[in-house]
């Protein structure tokens, strides 16, 4: 970075206001990437404090830093590498004894801190008090209370980020967890590290002493790596563990973890006050229904109906809004791409318009994620995502899955509704990576929305007299096919991956506000937009060179040429005695037709009403004749219409016929005809593997 410009990193564990305080410090300018190599968010953000500007990354909610999960991994790797100005830790004032535990790991890392005690707003709701100048005489870090979701606090804590950034003394944490028994074992391998490896310009070599009696893999290889004795040195911190087990009856991570508790323990008795209060909370009030063993799932099971009335139902009303709006587009790309002759389609128009219809058919979505994202925004903001989780939890686990899966299953589509794209987004919150990755792959085989339109063509055609029966029982049966079949991935193939301990946390309910729900659902989408639109159009590009290449043959094109011109020879003798004959010669013919296909698809884009008068005015503008022709005006008018609908049948069955030629000759039909001795087996001929091998780019083509 610049000499002038510093890097604040927030951290913090989930639900304690995080997003909140780094959108109170940096408003609007803020950029979402991926840190590298995982799927995790960054969040970066900028403002402007006394001159200097302040780079503010929002790291991943977490409660610990270690290892388990990729949220954990970057939090840690991002403060031990990048080494910020400040680590701004921010803590729900209200649980100070379960912030303090990861508060107690920062400052192991040896980086500048400010504790950002937030929500205080909670604190005094509930009687207590917190005597801020204690805690931060024992700590040694500055202590800045903030309610930031009324902008209470800010300017405090942006002086105290100035004081702090200039500060390099504050590099050395004043107060340490005291490890009783095991410190003797932390300054002896202390003093190895010291000894035998560089590691000590790079990390503190405290926190890599405690990180191998944690039994941490990840510190292990990196400490393996640089000491000259690697597997010796691995298997001698082993030994080491092994012993202390042997002498506390404990093993070191949990006696680590019981020592970071009891010193939070203390910490809170000696600066924290509460007023003796009756009654029960209103949070537990709410808990005593949505958590029930029995209301519980009722409850559970009204929200997810309620999520997919609103996002899909109503999602769906919002796209008859949307959906002319790229119409248009279409219509314009097919304004400036050169006209169709009778039946021969320029390339350059086939691809454009098969680009359009792509994306468009990707972005007609959007209203139903903005309000899907949403709804989601407001379930995480105001508490229950927690308990979603946890009702689900007991369920799913037996199918080597998470409480956490609920959501993304939810959004990929457990009955008919949803999509997969932000049901795989969503995953990116489970801890646990076997149970993250079995969802990731059970989700594509649930009910998403592109699988509606093939689910209702089988069905008509096959079970028309019982149409939401069968509906219910694709919708069922995709369901409790997953679930096995995740218990089978967890077995096997992901049987090797991190499994983390099940760690849910019910935070009080909040109130969410207007500003970041929808600040989060437009951050969602413009993601998912930015992400998806580009995959789709690259496949969609190479499906449409597989679908159009080698094209038809010479010899068979003047056969199609034969029948257009047969038919050509015969509308010409129906209108011979008109006065339209002359005029519908040649181009005349090609240009009736095109703007007889511009009017159809003009007049069904409008509707009714006043559109629809719109419409005609501006086609009869265009070309009179042809409008009256098409409008069956006068004697002459009615019999060329009668004879052009004619030609225009045989038009578009010579247009199906060369398209249908065209995709059996395709290097896409030939692929489908070489796994057909495979697919055989499950009753799919080559043109269903046609259209199975299509809907790589969407599963709506598949109809198609």
């Amino acid at each position: 970075m610049k000499a002038n410009n510093r890097l604040i990193a927030l951290a913090g564990q989930p639900n304690c206001g995080k997003s909140t305080v780094f959108n109170g410090l940096t408003g609007a300018s803020q950029h979402v990437a991926n840190y590298p190599g995982v799927t995790v968010d960054k969040m970066t953000g900028w403002y402007r404090h006394n001159g200097v500007k302040n780079e503010v990354v929002d790291l991943p909610g977490t409660y610990s830093l270690t290892s388990y999960s990729p949220e954990e991994r970057v939090a840690r790797d991002f403060i031990l590498q990048e080494k910020p100005s400040v680590v701004v830790n921010v803590m729900d004032a209200s649980n100070l004894k379960r912030c303090l535990y990861l508060t107690f790991q920062v400052m192991e890392m040896d980086i500048p801190m400010i504790l950002d005690l937030n929500m205080m707003d909670v604190v005094e709701g509930r009687g207590m008090r917190i005597d801020e100048d204690a805690l931060s005489r024992k700590l040694g870090v500055p202590v800045v209370p903030t309610t930031m979701k009324s902008g209470k606090g800010r300017r405090e804590l942006l002086d105290a980020i100035d004081r702090v950034s200039g500060d390099d003394d504050g590099r050395k944490a004043v107060f340490r967890v005291n490890y009783g028994p095991m410190e003797p074992v932390l300054e002896g391998i202390e003093e190895e590290l010291r000894a035998e490896t560089s590691l000590e310009s790079d990390y503190p070599l405290r926190w890599l002493a405690i990180k191998l009696m944690e039994g941490d893999d990840d510190v292990l290889a990196r400490v393996g790596r640089a000491h000259a004795l690697g597997d010796v040195y691995e298997q001698e911190i082993g030994e080491k563990r092994r012993q202390f087990e042997a002498q506390e009856g404990v093993a070191p991570e949990m006696y680590i973890a019981h020592a970071r508790y009891r010193a939070a323990d203390e910490i809170q008795a000696a600066c924290v006050t509460s007023e003796a209060r009756t009654g029960v909370t209103l949070t537990d009030r709410i808990d005593r229904i949505v958590c029930h063993k029995i209301f519980g799932p009722v409850v559970l099971v009204g929200i997810i109906w309620l999520l997919y009335y609103l996002a899909i139902v109503q999602g769906y009303n919002l796209t008859n809004y949307t959906w002319p709006l790229l119409a248009k587009i279409r219509s314009v790309t097919e304004a400036i791409t050169p006209a169709p002759g009778f039946i021969e389609i320029p390339l350059i128009r086939s691809f454009s318009l098969w680009f359009v219809d792509s994306v468009n058919a990707l972005l007609n979505y959007i209203p139903i994620f903005f309000i899907l994202f949403g709804l989601i925004a407001i379930l995480e903001d105001s508490g229950y995502m927690p308990r979603m989780a946890f009702i689900m939890d007991r369920l799913l686990n037996k199918f080597g899955l998470h409480g956490q899966s609920t959501l993304p299953m939810v959004l990929g589509g457990i009955y008919v509704g949803g999509c997969a794209v932000p049901g795989v987004m969503a995953c990116k919150g489970i801890p646990d990576e076997r149970s993250r990755f079995a969802t990731i792959l059970i989700i594509p085989m649930l009910n998403c929305l592109a699988k509606v339109p093939l689910y209702v063509l089988l069905i008509n055609i096959y079970f028309a007299d019982h149409k939401g029966l069968a509906m219910f029982f694709i919708s069922t049966i995709s369901l409790l096919l997953v679930l096995p079949i995740a218990k089978i991935l967890t077995m096997t193939v992901l049987k090797e991956k991190d499994s983390a301990p099940f760690v849910m946390e019910m935070p009080p309910y909040h109130l969410p506000t207007l500003r970041g729900v929808l600040g989060r659902a437009v951050e969602r989408v413009w993601l998912f937009m930015k992400k998806i639109t580009t995959i789709v159009a690259a496949v969609a590009v190479v499906i449409f060179a597989l679908l159009q290449f080698p094209g038809i043959t010479p010899e068979r094109m003047e056969m199609y040429e034969a029948k257009k011109d047969k038919a050509i020879t015969v509308f010409h003798k129906q209108i011979k005695n008109t006065s339209y004959a002359s005029m519908l010669q040649g181009e005349g013919l090609v240009a009736l037709v095109n703007y007889w296909d511009d009017y159809k698809t003009a007049r069904m884009n409008a509707g009714g009403g006043d559109a629809a008068k719109a419409v005609n005015v501006r086609f009869e503008q265009e070309n009179p004749d042809f409008f009256r022709i098409v409008r069956r005006t006068g004697p002459e008018g009615k019999k060329v219409n009668r004879a052009a609908k004619k030609l225009i049948r045989v038009r578009k069955q010579l247009l199906m016929d060369m398209r249908k030629e065209r995709i059996d000759t395709s290097f896409l039909g030939r692929m489908g005809r070489s796994i057909e001795p495979v697919t055989r087996w499950a009753g799919f001929n080559w043109r269903v593997n046609v259209a199975l091998l299509s809907a790589l780019a969407a599963k709506e083509s598949s109809v198609a």
